[in-house]
Parts: C-alpha cells; sequence; structure tokens
C-alpha cells in the first residue's frame, strides 16, 4: 500500500475520490447556473463592445481584427474552443468603429454562436494555418486577406486603419500591399477591459466564489502523502464543476520547490510540515479570472520559526501594498512608495507588484522602482480596476519561500480584497 493509499484509507494505487470502482465528485458548493443567470449578459456584451469602440475611436481606428480568442470574446461574447485557437488561429472577428461586426468561425460550429446580438454577420472562417492549410496555406492567404481587405474598405473608413492584435506576417504584406494601415490592436481592447462594468464585477465575484471553494477544498485535502499534481487537481476539478473553464498556469509547489517561484507542479509527494504555495490563475464561469496566491502547511509537524518569518514579512508586503492603492496614483508613484523589499529578497522578488485582472491577466503591470527604467510603463490607478497585488518571499538558496497574492477591487476608498480564503497568519488555520 502506497503512502498516499494509507493516509487516505484506499487501497491501491486509485484516486483518493475513487473506492471500489464508484466514483465520488466533490458536491456543488451552490447553484453556480443560477447565479450566472442573475448577470445581465446581453448587457455585459453591448457595454463591453462600447467600451472598445470608444478605444478604437480614440485611437483614430476605423476598425479592428481579432483573432486572440479572449479579445474576441470580450468584444462580441463568442465563445468556441478558447485553449485550441489560441495556437490554432483559425477564428477571427471584425469589428468596425460603424458599421456590422462580422465573426468568422469554423464552418461546422458557426451554430455555437448564434443569436448573439453583438454580432450581424457569422460567415465561414479561411483557415490558412498549416495544420489545415497544408501545402494550400499560399492560396488560403489570399483568400482570407479578400474577405479582411473587402470589410476594410467598406467600412474602416477612407483612411483604412486597421488595428489588429495578431496576423500571421504573410498575411499582413496582403493587407498592406491593398493599401491598409496596420496598428497594435492589444493596446486598445487592454484600455478598454482595464475598466470593468458593472456585470463584469459579478462575474469576477462570481469566479471568485468558485475559487475560494477550491481554495478550502485544497486546505482539506492537503496531507503528508499527496502530490503536487493530486493537490493541483484540487483547483481544477472544483473550477470546472462550477462552469469555470481552464487554469492558466500549474503554480503549485511545496517544500524545497516553492524556491525560488515559478517552478510548474509534479510529481514530488508532500511531506509534513512542508510549506505549500499556490497560485490560483483561475478562469472560472463566465471566463473571468480569480487570480489569488495562498501558501498553506502541512499538517503534521509545527510550522518552524523560519517558516514563520518568510510568512510574517511576505504578509506584511502584501498587505502594506493593498493599503497604499489609490485611484489617480500613478504606476511609478506607488512602485517608489511601495513596501520596500529587503535586500536579501531582492534577487528573487515576484516579477512585478500589481497586475490588472478580468478575462486573465490585464494591464497594468506595475513594476518595482528598481526595474522601472527597464521595463515599467507608467499610467494611472483608477476606480473600476480589478488588481492582484503579489508577494513572493524567499532568498536565493533558502530552502523554501513563501506566495501570496490578493485580488482587489479599486474603489474610491482604496483597493477592497475580493477573497474570502483566509491570508492573515494563515499558517496557523
Amino acid at each position: 500500500m502506497s503512502r498516499l493509499a494509507d493516509v487516505l484509507g484506499v487501497s491501491g494505487r486509485r484516486p483518493p475520490d475513487v473506492v471500489d470502482g464508484t466514483r465520488r465528485p466533490a458536491p456543488l458548493a451552490f447553484d453556480v447556473a443560477a447565479r450566472s443567470a442573475e448577470i445581465d449578459h446581453v448587457t455585459m456584451r453591448a457595454d463591453r463592445l462600447a467600451r472598445f469602440r470608444a478605444e478604437l475611436v480614440s485611437h483614430d481606428y476605423g476598425a479592428a481584427l481579432l483573432s486572440d480568442p479572449i479579445n474576441i470574446r470580450y468584444a462580441t461574447g463568442a465563445r468556441n474552443m478558447t485553449l485550441w485557437t489560441m495556437h490554432a488561429p483559425g477564428r477571427y472577428a471584425f469589428v468596425p468603429v460603424d458599421g456590422p461586426v462580422v465573426l468568422f468561425d469554423f464552418a461546422t460550429s458557426k451554430h455555437v454562436n448564434e443569436g448573439l446580438e453583438t454580432i450581424d454577420d457569422v460567415r465561414d472562417s479561411v483557415s490558412s494555418f498549416f495544420f489545415l492549410a497544408g501545402t494550400r496555406s499560399a492560396e488560403l492567404g489570399e483568400r482570407w486577406a479578400r474577405d479582411v481587405i473587402a470589410l476594410t474598405r467598406a467600412h474602416a473608413g477612407s483612411d483604412r486603419r486597421l488595428a489588429v492584435d495578431r496576423c500571421e506576417p504573410w498575411l499582413a504584406r496582403h493587407l498592406e500591399a491593398a493599401g491598409i494601415a496596420l496598428f497594435d490592436a492589444q493596446e486598445p481592447v487592454e484600455l478598454a477591459r482595464a475598466i470593468k462594468t458593472p456585470e463584469e464585477l459579478q462575474c469576477l465575484r462570481l469566479s471568485m466564489e468558485v475559487c475560494d471553494v477550491a481554495v478550502e477544498r485544497i486546505r482539506g485535502a492537503l496531507q503528508p502523502g499527496i502530490t503536487e499534481n493530486q493537490l493541483w487537481a484540487v483547483l481544477h476539478e472544483t473550477n470546472i464543476a462550477h462552469d469555470g473553464e481552464w487554469v492558466e498556469c500549474r503554480l503549485l509547489a511545496s517544500g524545497p520547490r516553492t524556491n525560488p517561484w515559478f517552478q510548474e507542479c509534479g510529481n514530488r509527494v508532500i511531506e509534513a510540515g512542508d510549506l505549500v504555495g499556490f497560485d490560483t490563475d483561475m478562469v472560472g464561469p463566465n471566463g473571468y479570472l480569480a487570480d489569488i496566491s495562498r501558501t498553506l502547511l502541512c499538517p503534521g509537524r509545527p510550522v518552524t520559526a523560519e517558516q514563520r518569518r518568510l510568512y510574517d514579512i511576505a504578509q506584511d508586503q502584501l498587505l502594506t501594498n493593498i493599503e497604499l492603492i489609490r485611484p489617480e496614483m500613478t504606476f511609478r508613484e506607488f512602485g517608489e512608495r511601495a513596501w520596500p523589499v529587503p535586500d536579501e529578497f531582492l534577487a528573487n522578488r515576484y516579477m512585478l507588484m500589481v497586475h490588472g485582472v478580468g478575462m486573465v491577466d490585464e494591464t497594468p503591470a506595475i513594476t518595482y522602482a528598481v526595474d522601472f527604467a527597464d521595463w515599467g510603463s507608467d499610467g494611472c490607478i483608477e476606480e473600476g480596476m480589478v488588481l492582484s497585488v503579489e508577494s513572493y518571499i524567499g532568498e536565493v538558496g533558502g530552502r523554501e519561500g513563501v506566495k501570496l497574492e490578493e485580488q482587489v477591487l479599486v474603489t474610491a476608498s482604496g483597493g477592497v480584497p475580493m477573497s474570502r480564503s483566509p491570508l492573515i497568519d494563515a499558517l496557523e488555520v
């Protein structure tokens, strides 16, 4: 009998939720379908499209061609095989400032988004990437371009300024040869996504409620003998069972694998007294992110003085920086006034202090003051943003580290945490 089977009271190498061949999935914590139905999705889609179009206008673009599935969903509400189309770009949407929104989708799945009021026309997409096009890629690329060129000439204004988020260079050449000026669509779409509508906030809160359930289940499942992969699977199962969609990363590590950070979960067996850190990165119901990090102590041994020291420092950084958040504060000012990382932890610091949250990680990305000259970008924290505040504390060469993160809504009076998962002194919970 394995250590895991011994701890969980099951025989052989069956998963802990399978007994006598019968799977026992964790029950739903609440009626997620009913909660989602309370959200006015029609208004949300209309408001998102309006925000995106307003940003196109402010950048003097006549239209956008979107291929990133998350951008397509933000602007139109249309979803179809999101993860697959992140690497197989066979869907795209033409969004003019004034004119018909046209979704190009796979011919056999055009019915998936029928009835969406944000879309005026659904057409067969032309897939010119090699997997589907093979040796006819050049021919299909020309066919792809003909549709885009015709729409741009008809609906993007006389100067034909087209914002594009993702386009292969050989396809872009067709557009440029037709007199179309290409610009980066990611800037206007990110700026549109930065401020959340009331319905988006409802989606974000619902996703965080699912996330909190998952964190509590992780806490309950954490025992000596479970592997990192098995523990991470609790997050994924809870999310999917509650109508969630995917988890962006596999960031769960235990014991010596917590330092340095960014080691993805694996087959390591977690031992009593190990620190276990994880970052949820959870795209939940309706496609909205719940992004918090917690560090727990595996039961069986008391917390050590060093573990407590690391946790207290990380907690101090996180709470101090949350308290600092105010609307109209610039990113640079935040970096200059933020909690100063002690020298012994500076080399292993998290890659940034704060980032935006929406459908996934979004603008802004607020750097440490020491990194600003290299890659920092300025702007203002604004009311209605949702931000994740980050902390990682671990010395170079140290055995363990502590990862904490809190997702907050920016209000007129500051940042308000969205998660109910224990954070303060959580090693004692």
